[in-house]
């Protein structure tokens, strides 16, 4: 009684609170979907909604509050709506009350059948009234609205329909059973053992049946998920439908019928088994990731140098259990935190600091010192890098050998560490760290052999000319990976800090190369130049995390529109540019793109067209030859009601730029 009584005052507070005279809390617009000019076939639309920050709207069963979104459709003859299809929701917990919401940007898809008959080009106007409801914490407001919009045979998808249809949960094929033991309903479904689980739960589509805010036990035994939880007082069962949620985003459609359950039995040790599993890949992926050009290199070279150690057995196993320290501890690390970032939210996954493109750059920069000191441009007697590192004797230098092999080894991926870095993601967190300790023990078994097997340490080649020819080899795969690199930080933050990244090894490779002839030369303080080099990228990266000027409003250039805006009685600057252009970047990246240039033009309501020439345009090609110009950087000023234009030098200043008009 008493949550009946809660259910009834939320939702007459929601009518209290409604207010037709303000703006939707959840906005709505409908999405078209590519259509085919055969007829009779199936188009998919989207119903898109986008609450306010603080706002949700609901599931299909919204839980222990709330109400299902309403649909009332008005479509051209023959032509018929299927049922709303939602996409997997999250759980929202308010004063005892369960509620399956969505709290962020969703897509409702509705499957719509065509009429027989459809000519390319048709167009085929769509309109649907909708009720639902959104909500705070505190407050909630039913919400309605009238939304159209039209298919146009052959035409192209107007929305992201990849992405919504990815969101939408995917139908389970195989037999899912129930069982009721008493109070508690007992849900098992086939699932392979490799399928990430994270954060699961059962969202059921059968209203009244589950206690909805009793918790939920997800059980993995082997292939088998169980999910255990309450049963709603006085519900009976004849059948269960619902949507199993496997991580954030993605689920199951299922639909569950009686059968016989087996209760979760031997829990630890099918616990103990999927651990040793994962254990177990993680050692052989830590030990694959050894022959990755990433690695390989870097483990060749210390394993060679044991051979300058003379047969000392102790000195060789003091270097193999610091290599392997630095590398486990290493692994661990980064195993840590990235369990420490899921706990708090984040969807991070295994080398998720890659995911920041200034680690990628220093990465790099790391990478590219290894291959040129590995290339013999430059010696490292004492820094902790390199062909010195490897080579360097004592404890020391194996650690942080190790560690630089599992600090580089994370671009890197092999057979084996998927499986085991998913389960690891989805155990206790002990158990978890274990698999990240088994990465870094696999990673420094080879080392570790040879550490503690004079066997296979007798089996390596003996000191000699050749070790430096090898040593020269080795900077080849070491360059490969530089080059992977710095297309991962192409890929992550675009082409501009691509370059920034090329500039800052050209300075690195200078540095080095003057060093390498200081040291040939015998020269003091042969290191100096790395100083400067320095203290270069350190300029540069602050200019680079320099807050970014307000963005120009610019149009695309055209002939038609730069004669509207003339007509318009307005200033106009115009610039031709082109990605290769590297003078064109310079100007505006030093002068156009400036907050000072941004407020002038907004002053003097000076509008801004730019022409792309990157990739040839045959309208701009005629503009720039009727201006007596082949190329680009060209840059025009019309003054308001001018029509012969004003030619800007091709270096351009800031304060050129702020006097025009003044």
């Amino acid at each position: 009684m008493v949550r009946l009584f809660c259910i009834c005052m939320t939702l007459f507070a929601a009518m209290l609170s409604a207010a037709p005279a303000q703006a939707n809390n959840i906005a709505v617009s409908l999405v078209a979907d590519r259509i085919d000019a055969r007829g009779g076939g199936a188009a998919t639309l989207a119903i898109v909604m986008r609450p306010k920050a603080g706002w949700h709207g609901y599931w299909k069963n919204p839980g222990d509050a709330g109400i299902e979104t309403q649909a009332v459709w008005t479509l051209p003859s023959g032509m018929s709506a299927g049922p709303l299809q939602y996409p997997v929701p999250s759980t929202l917990l308010v004063g005892g009350l369960m509620n399956y919401v969505y709290e962020g940007d969703h897509a409702l898809l509705v499957d719509l059948k065509l009429p027989q008959r459809v000519s390319a080009g048709q167009k085929l106007p769509v309109s649907v009234r909708l009720d639902w409801l959104a909500c705070t914490k505190e407050i909630c407001v039913p919400e309605s609205g009238t939304f159209a919009t039209t298919f146009i045979a052959g035409g192209p998808p107007g929305g992201d329909f990849a992405r919504w249809r990815a969101a939408m949960p995917r139908p389970l094929a195989e037999d899912v059973r129930f069982a009721i033991d008493g109070s508690m309903v007992r849900i098992a479904l086939p699932l392979p053992a490799a399928v990430p689980v994270d954060n699961a739960y059962f969202f059921p589509l059968t209203h009244k049946t589950l206690d909805y805010a009793a918790p939920q036990t997800v059980t993995r035994e082997g292939d088998r998920l169980v999910v255990e939880t309450r049963l709603a007082e006085g519900a009976t069962l004849d059948k269960l439908e619902g949507v199993l949620r496997l991580v954030d985003g993605q689920g199951l459609l299922l639909s569950a019928q009686p059968g016989t359950v087996a209760p979760v039995s031997g829990g630890w040790v099918a616990a103990a088994g999927a651990i040793l599993a994962a254990l177990g890949a993680a050692v052989l992926g830590g030990l694959l990731l050894n022959i990755m050009p990433c690695v390989f290199p870097i483990l060749s070279l210390k394993a060679l140098s044991l051979a300058r150690a003379g047969g000392d057995e102790r000195t060789a196993r003091r270097e193999a259990l610091a290599y392997a320290g630095g590398a486990i501890l290493t692994c661990a690390s980064l195993g840590g935190a990235l369990l420490a970032l899921r706990a708090g939210g984040s969807a991070a996954g295994w080398a998720f600091q890659l995911q920041n493109p200034w680690v990628i750059a220093a990465l790099l920069l790391l990478v590219i010192a290894i291959t040129l000191n590995f290339a013999g441009l430059f010696e490292l007697p004492t820094f902790g890098g390199g062909e010195a590192l490897v080579r360097s004797g004592g404890t020391g230098g194996a650690f942080w050998t190790g560690v630089l092999a599992a600090f580089v080894a994370t671009p890197c991926t092999g057979p084996f560490m998927g499986v085991a870095l998913g389960a690891a993601l989805v155990l206790p967190t002990a158990a978890a760290l274990a698999v990240f300790v088994g990465l870094g023990f696999g990673l420094a078994l080879p080392f570790l052999l040879v550490g503690f097997v004079p066997a296979l340490r007798r089996r390596l080649p003996k000191p000699g000319p050749w070790m430096d020819r090898f040593r020269k080899i080795m900077a080849v795969p070491m360059a490969a990976t530089a080059l992977a690199l710095a297309w991962v930080l192409g890929r992550l933050a675009g082409v501009d800090a691509m370059a920034l990244g090329i500039g800052a090894v050209l300075v690195l490779t200078l540095a080095f190369w003057w060093i390498g002839i200081r040291q040939a030369a015998g020269q003091a303080r042969a290191w100096l130049p790395l100083s400067g080099a320095l203290a270069v990228l350190a300029l540069g990266t602050v200019v680079a995390l320099r807050p970014a000027a307000p963005a120009i409003v610019a149009e695309p250039f055209s002939e038609a529109r730069l004669a509207a805006l003339s007509g318009e009685g307005r200033p106009v600057f115009v610039y031709f540019t082109a990605d290769w252009c590297v003078t064109c970047k310079v100007n505006e990246k030093t002068a156009i793109e400036r907050a000072d240039v941004s407020a002038a033009f907004t002053r003097t309501k000076t509008a801004v067209l730019v022409g792309d020439w990157t990739r040839g345009d045959a309208a701009i090609t005629r503009f720039l030859t009727t201006q007596g110009r082949s190329g680009v950087p060209l840059y025009l000023y019309y003054p308001a009601g001018a029509t012969t234009p004003q030619i800007l030098p091709q270096v351009l200043t800031v304060g050129t730029l702020t006097a025009l008009g003044g």
